[in-house]
């Protein structure tokens, strides 16, 4: 069985199995069993939710790291909201995208959603002309580091 070692900062925030953990000094845990968690600028809260790409990114969010009750509700609200934007998008490739985003959190594979939604999000930023976060895309690196994704060949998302 592999472990999964992270630090976190001061005031990191992380939520381990629908349980928000704040840190209150810079540590490193090591997590010894398969456990639903995001941490850091990983976490949307709700206020964040504005646009139709981070609506269904908070919605997998809740499907994967809610309590029990949240996330049922949150993989329908996925469902509904992902059908919307396949409905509304011109872009065949952000449909097939949020397609394969659906089968990953029905699988129980909403990490792996949450990841495909992030790139739609970055997409719908350019397309709407939003600026990203600042520090997501460090903090995204470090995360995805930390589970040994690398994210550096996954195809940058175009408009059709």
């Amino acid at each position: 069985m592999s472990t999964l070692v992270l630090e976190l900062r001061q005031g990191d925030m992380m939520v381990v199995n629908g349980a928000p953990i704040r840190f209150r000094n810079r540590t490193r845990i090591e997590l010894a069993a398969k456990a639903r968690f995001l941490f850091g600028k990983q976490i949307m809260p709700p206020e964040a939710a504005t646009t139709p790409a981070r609506r269904i990114y908070f919605a997998l969010q809740t499907a994967y790291i809610g309590t029990e009750e949240e996330r049922g509700d949150g993989l329908l609200a996925a469902r509904h909201l992902i059908g919307e934007f396949q409905q509304a998008t011109t872009s065949g490739l952000a449909r097939d995208m949020l397609g394969q985003a659906l089968d990953l959190a029905e699988g129980d594979d909403c990490y792996q959603a949450l990841k495909i939604a992030r790139r739609v999000m970055r997409h719908e930023d350019e397309v709407l002309g939003l600026a990203p976060a600042p520090g997501a895309r460090q903090e995204l690196g470090r995360a995805e580091a930390a589970r040994g994704d690398s994210g550096l060949a996954e195809p940058v998302l175009a408009a059709d």
